[in-house]
């Protein structure tokens, strides 16, 4: 199965209220909707992604539960950015403060905010290039580290604020080690487990 991209126009664009109503009749699949107006259907991840989404999950969430300076969540989260679009991430977090803020209501819906990190996992129905946008938009929305992790090259491209992209080629054999910097500190992203299926 494969992503699926569809073209909403403007006369019938979806009200946050309508997508919302539409995601949860079909949950099955992830949606998402672009500031363009483009409704993103993807499949359900295979078994391998399911690993390395959970492995990537599992270690921010243990980093969290010691820090406890924010809040864990996993790809079935939608947040509402600034400029309109609805992404999932495949990991996300919060700064406690951040989230703490948002009314009760914004809360159980689609979070009117963008991460502050973000992490995507390039499964083998992912294209690059559209998760590379997608690294952007969070990017442009107020993102402050983001990992798109592409088990399949190998490599992982770092997204920074007003800087340039970074990207680490890497085998299988020797990932590397990536830092939460001054945005998740203290935190280290063991790359290992993700190839050691």
């Amino acid at each position: 199965m494969e992503t699926i991209t569809l073209n909403v126009p403007p006369s019938v664009a979806l009200t946050d209220e309508q997508f919302y109503h539409l995601c949860m009749a079909n949950e099955e699949w992830r949606m998402e909707l672009t500031a363009e107006g483009e409704l993103i259907i993807m499949p359900p991840t295979g078994g391998e992604s399911g690993i390395r989404n959970s492995e990537l999950n599992l270690q921010v969430s243990l980093w969290n539960r010691q820090t406890k300076l924010g809040y864990v969540f996993d790809s079935s989260t939608i947040f509402k950015l600034p400029n309109g679009a609805k992404r999932s991430p495949d990991v996300s977090w919060v700064r406690r403060e951040r989230w703490e803020a948002l009314s009760i209501e914004d809360r159980r819906g689609f979070p009117p905010l963008c991460p502050d990190f973000a992490i995507e996992l390039r499964s083998q129905t992912d294209n690059l290039p559209k998760l590379q946008s997608k690294m952007h938009d969070y990017l442009n929305n107020g993102l402050r580290l983001g990992w798109l992790i592409d088990p399949q090259t190998p490599l992982v491209e770092i997204y920074r604020p007003n800087q340039d992209v970074e990207t680490l080629y890497f085998s299988e054999q020797t990932p590397p080690t990536l830092s939460g910097e001054t945005v998740l500190p203290g935190f280290l992203l063991d790359l290992a487990p993700l190839f050691n299926l």
